[in-house]
C-alpha cells in the first residue's frame, strides 16, 4: 500500500459504506485528493478563499459559521469521519462561500476538489448511488439543525441536541450557545440546571 492509499484509507472505508469502490475509482481519488493538516482555530475556508473542494475530516473538530456584522452564528459542528463543506450554490458555478469553516482542535482532513467529484460523477457510475445516498443523509441533518432552531424553549433545544449524539462537551461553550441561538449565560444556567436533577426542566 503506497503512503498516499494508506491516507486515503479513512475515505475509502466511509464510502465504501454506502457502495463498494472500484479499484479504478480509488486509484482516481488517489491522484487528485490530498491531506492537509490545520492547526487549532486556524480557518480551513473563509468568504476569501474560492469554495473549490469537499472535505472529509478524518479526525478534530470543524465548526460552520457566518457572520451578521461582528457577529459569529455557529450553524454545525464536525467531530469526524465524515465529508463537509461550505455552502454552494447547486448549479455548481465557481464562487465564494459565505460561510467559514474553523478548526476548533488540531485537525486533519482530505480535499477533495469538485473538479475532481464532477469527473467520477460523469465516469464511475457508482459514484451516483453514493452521492445520492450522502444527500440525503446530509438532508436529514439539515432537516434536524432547522427543527433545533425553531424549538422556542432554550432548555428544549439543549436537550434535543443533547439527543442528536454530537459531544457538546468538546465544543467551547461560546459557540455552542451561538448554535443554539442563546446567550452564554443561559446556556451556563440550563447546563447547570441539567446537572441538577433537582431541579426542573419545564420552564
Amino acid at each position: 500500500m503506497s503512503g498516499k492509499t494508506s491516507f486515503l484509507r479513512p475515505l475509502f472505508d466511509y464510502l465504501d459504506q454506502f457502495y463498494p469502490l472500484s479499484e479504478t475509482l480509488k486509484a482516481e481519488l488517489e491522484k487528485y485528493c490530498k491531506l492537509i493538516h490545520i492547526r487549532k482555530n486556524k480557518y480551513i475556508l473563509s468568504p476569501i478563499d474560492l469554495n473549490a473542494s469537499l472535505y472529509f475530516l478524518v479526525n478534530g473538530l470543524v465548526r460552520g459559521f457566518v457572520r451578521d456584522g461582528t457577529k459569529d452564528i455557529s450553524t454545525w459542528f464536525s467531530v469526524g469521519n465524515e465529508i463537509i463543506g461550505a455552502i454552494r450554490h447547486p448549479d455548481q458555478r465557481p464562487n465564494h462561500s459565505i460561510e467559514y469553516l474553523q478548526a476548533l482542535e488540531q485537525c486533519q482532513l482530505i480535499c477533495i476538489p469538485y473538479t475532481l467529484i464532477d469527473f467520477v460523477y460523469t465516469h464511475y457510475p457508482e459514484v451516483n448511488l453514493i452521492g445520492r445516498k450522502l444527500l440525503a443523509l446530509h438532508h436529514y441533518q439539515a432537516s434536524e439543525r432547522a427543527i433545533l432552531a425553531r424549538i422556542p424553549k432554550a432548555v428544549s433545544r439543549y436537550r434535543k441536541l443533547q439527543e442528536s449524539g454530537l459531544d457538546i462537551n468538546r465544543i467551547p461553550q461560546r459557540y455552542l450557545a451561538s448554535y443554539l441561538g442563546m446567550r452564554l449565560e443561559t446556556l451556563s444556567r440550563i447546563r447547570h440546571r441539567v446537572l441538577t436533577p433537582d431541579f426542573s426542566l419545564c420552564s
